[in-house]
């Protein structure tokens, strides 16, 4: 029996692809909902970040980013997942699924990184939108959520893609906590029959596709803003 159809025989007649499709479910699942964790909270960062600067909340605020982005982009994926789940959430006698811990800690660690792109989204908006919108008596918050914040997220659509890829990629970290992702199901199936380099293949040609369409969806949003802003 040579290595396809060693293959073959544990996706199909042994029903390995069950545990692939839950893998690829959890994948999507943290990954997607990861970045829009990361994305409510990377607005709130980046908005605490650009706040004038003339009170002790506003001072206190942009140091707590500062820290929480330092920590973050300083300390690798798999110690902050680790972290969480054996040493946080213990600790304070939180009991959640790992998929949604998993969803959690890539959220958190996203916010690092959607944060400051964020940020450079908005210092690259116009000041006079800001002022606009002061002058129609909207408050400083109001003006940048109905103002600024929308045409910023719109200006680094391709960053975030690019942030949703690398957080797409990262899941396959998930294992140390004993989810089933896709990189966990190809490699179940590979452990258990000795045969490693078609399941290994299979899994990076899986990613490649995942990754091309989130690219394709990433350049049809693009697409459709260019064509509204033309409008």
């Amino acid at each position: 029996m040579n290595a396809f159809q060693i293959f073959y025989r544990q996706i199909i007649e042994l029903e390995g692809y069950k545990n692939v499709l839950t893998g690829l479910t959890n994948t999507a699942l943290i990954a997607v909902f990861g970045l829009l964790v990361g994305l409510v909270l990377g607005c709130i960062f980046a908005t605490c970040k650009i706040l004038p600067q003339k009170s002790l909340v506003s001072k206190i605020l942009s140091r707590f980013v500062d820290v929480y982005v330092a920590i973050f982009r300083g300390t690798p994926m798999v110690v902050q997942l680790l972290l969480i789940h054996f040493v946080i959430f213990p600790a304070i006698g939180i009991d959640i699924p790992s998929v949604a811990e998993a969803t959690l800690a890539f959220g958190l660690n996203s916010a690092a990184y959607v944060s400051e792109i964020i940020r450079g989204g908005i210092l690259s908006i116009d000041i006079g939108q800001t002022e606009a919108g002061r002058a129609l008596g909207l408050n400083y918050f109001q003006t940048m959520v109905k103002i600024v914040l929308p045409q910023a997220i719109k200006n680094v659509i391709p960053t975030l893609g690019n942030e949703f890829i690398a957080l797409l990629k990262e899941t396959s970290v998930v294992s140390f906590i004993a989810v089933v992702d896709i990189t966990k199901a190809f490699q179940n199936i590979a452990n258990s029959t000795y045969e490693y380099m078609i399941p290994y293949i299979v899994l990076a040609l899986v990613y490649l596709v995942l990754v091309l369409v989130v690219t394709g969806i990433i350049k049809l949003v693009e697409r459709r803003l260019r064509a509204s802003d033309k409008r």
